[in-house]
């Protein structure tokens, strides 16, 4: 290398100054990220756990409107299903007129076709008839109203269907007014008295 007057100048390696971190700064630098990096994964992780609560109260709150829902639905479906069996009710005293008053058979013939349309529109509603005279008085699923006695048959038998009952999807709809049997009590101590009586005359 040359200075202004052309002399050449040997070049001088310079020398590097490499300074080195404090390894006790590293240290508490070290430290510091791991705190930071801790305080990170713990808001992750109590971020990460409410979302799952809120996951979970609105899978709830889902499932609970679905169920009131159809609840609702299907309150308002037996309402009006009940209204249907109060017109089946009348029409069917109508047609058991018709019939006492001898009718034309083809005006009969077509009360008995609505009729059947009628419990054909129940049936696909999944409305039953709920099963009386010969079974057992089941008080879930009909109301006795009367009673009547008879030797015949077990006590709390229902003997006639006063009003038919339904179901609605295994739920009572409306229950069956029945009569049902009671077993005929004898009064024993009177039969008792009257033979004790008998034979104190004959003495």
């Amino acid at each position: 290398m040359e200075n202004e007057d052309g002399e050449i100048i040997s070049e001088q390696p310079q020398e590097e100054h490499i300074v080195e971190d404090d390894p006790e700064e590293l240290r508490k630098e070290l430290q510091s990220a791991r705190q930071e990096l801790q305080k990170a994964k713990e808001f992750s992780e109590s971020t990460l756990s409410k979302m799952k609560y809120l996951m979970a109260d609105l899978d709830n709150y889902r499932k609970q409107t679905e169920k009131q829902i159809a609840s609702k639905s299907e309150s308002i479906k037996a309402e009006l299903l009940l209204k249907f069996l109060n017109i089946r009710d009348d029409y069917v005293r109508a047609l058991s007129v018709a019939r006492q008053s001898k009718s034309e058979p083809v005006v009969i013939q077509g009360l008995e076709g609505i009729l059947k349309n009628i419990d054909s529109m129940l049936a696909s509603e999944d409305v039953m008839e709920i099963e009386t005279v010969g079974t057992p008085f089941d008080p879930n699923v009909h109301d006795a109203i009367a009673y009547s006695d008879n030797d015949e048959l077990p006590e709390n038998s229902v003997t006639t269907e006063i009003r038919k009952g339904y179901m609605l999807n295994g739920r009572v709809l409306r229950p069956s007014l029945v009569e049902i049997s009671k077993k005929i009590v004898k009064n024993s101590v009177s039969a008792t008295t009257k033979e004790s009586d008998t034979s104190n005359k004959g003495d």
